[in-house]
């Protein structure tokens, strides 16, 4: 399908491209790599008058060591951040799991503050950020705040950003505790997980398991008072409100929660 007309507007600066959007409001959106916006262009499901292009601010791109903390641009390309050596040594659940995100072609495309902002709960990164309690660097055309993660996603596609506000920056802290593991279900190696699992230290993060990516706080606090692996990923489904559609329903989710949340903190363990 080809979607409705809108007019293009391409940003030179983060500043640029943070008035754009002060300018037309809610009647502009941001195109990055476009994995997430075209597609619902297409569809009709999203028709935005105005589409300003990031694609130019090539400063926004990069994977630093900041100490405490790695910083990565929100406009690094996925296979960017897989194949990044810095990150396979300080946060290998992140180069991990960005290897596991589509295809090729996505990965080459597709930015890692996209799949962020687009705040889409069967996306990977979102719940894999959750897991590494990252915070977030939003600029608008007030300056820049600091937006911690668990704080970020409010809703089904709905974000605290603000209409004008830019992701700029992610900043993940380097784990304290060595082990991790990502694991998710898919009917096809390409497709959205049907349910996904982000796993650092005692961190547990859920993909696909309610509207938006969320925490298992019950798997946490078992953990922390002792619970075995197994009897701590029982409560995977706890406090979640997956969908029943076409590809599984609510009950099979639930089961699916419980069996990776199981195989995750078992490898994760193994790599302590």
């Amino acid at each position: 399908m080809i979607p409705s007309s809108f007019t293009y507007k391409r940003a030179g600066s983060a500043e640029e491209a943070c008035d754009l959007a002060a300018e037309y409001g809610e009647d502009a959106k941001y195109l990055a790599g476009g994995h997430s916006l075209l597609p619902l262009m297409k569809l009709r499901l999203a028709a935005p008058e105005v589409i300003i292009d990031l694609g130019g601010l090539r400063d926004l791109s990069y994977i630093t060591d900041q100490g405490s903390h790695i910083a990565i641009g929100a406009l690094t390309r996925h296979h960017d951040v897989e194949h990044s050596g810095l990150l396979a040594r300080e946060i290998p659940l992140l180069a991990h799991a960005a290897g596991q995100v589509g295809d090729p072609q996505i990965r080459h495309r597709g930015t890692i503050g996209g799949s962020v902002a687009h705040a889409d709960p069967a996306s990977d990164l979102p719940a894999v950020f959750l897991a590494l309690d990252a915070t977030l660097v939003a600029r608008g055309t007030d300056g820049s705040r600091e937006i911690p993660i668990g704080e970020f996603f409010q809703g089904l596609f709905e974000t605290v950003l603000e209409p004008e506000e830019l992701l700029t920056e992610i900043r993940v802290p380097k784990p304290a505790v060595a082990g991790w593991s990502f694991q998710k279900f898919t009917q096809r190696a390409i497709d959205w997980a049907i349910v996904g699992v982000a796993v650092q230290g005692n961190q547990v993060a859920l993909v696909n398991m309610g509207g938006t990516p969320l925490r298992a706080a019950t798997v946490e606090a078992a953990l922390a008072d002792g619970a075995a692996p197994a009897d701590a990923a029982a409560h995977a489904a706890d406090g979640t409100s997956a969908a029943s559609d076409i590809r599984a329903s609510r009950e099979y989710r639930e089961h699916l929660a419980r069996v990776l949340v199981s195989r995750a903190l078992t490898e994760s363990r193994s790599r302590v």
